[in-house]
């Protein structure tokens, strides 16, 4: 028995090694779905002696997506994010994590800019708040200013036609 209980002990952390192992590190549940969106206020990209508030889109389903300029993957999904804004299905908001600022409106320039505005994060301080992993980010928020979906890693086109999109047009429809 003395030495059979090591093995068991083994075996059980083998398991859960295995079932771990299996899990998608881009579903992880992030704590703030169906809670409020932090609050913040910060100076715009283009215009920072302007500010904006997360507070100015109360009333309106938005999204927000964190990005940077040093970010490759940010590149990935840029082209959907563009297509999107352009649809004029929901306004899409950016916040500038951890980036220069000249750096990133070049980038806008050179890749097209779909943000209504973009606000800077310049020491990540807002990103903490809304447990940013690493950029791409993108949250959907609701008219109350409920998160009601994080996506982490960048936009693909299956995540925008099959959850983004569809929960857009649910929280639209609702009062």
């Amino acid at each position: 028995m003395r030495y059979l209980m090591p093995l068991i002990v083994f075996m059980v952390l083998a398991v859960f090694l295995f079932a771990g192992l299996s899990l998608n590190p881009r579903q992880v549940p992030s704590p703030l779905i169906d809670k409020p969106a932090p609050e913040f206020e910060l100076s715009q990209l283009h215009a920072p002696e302007k500010i904006l508030s997360s507070k100015d889109n109360m009333g309106k389903v938005w999204l927000l997506n964190v990005w940077a300029s040093w970010c490759v993957a940010c590149r990935d999904e840029h082209p959907l994010l563009v297509q999107l804004a352009n649809s004029g299905l929901v306004p899409v908001y950016g916040l500038n994590y951890k980036d220069e600022s000249a750096t990133a409106m070049q980038w806008l320039r050179q890749y097209g800019d779909p943000y209504e505005v973009s606000v800077v994060d310049p020491e990540g301080r807002v990103g903490i708040d809304y447990g940013v992993y690493g950029v791409p980010e993108t949250y959907v928020i609701d008219k109350q200013g409920i998160i009601r979906h994080k996506q982490i890693g960048p936009v693909t086109v299956k995540s925008m036609e099959e959850t983004i999109i569809p929960l857009i047009i649910e929280l639209q429809r609702q009062a």
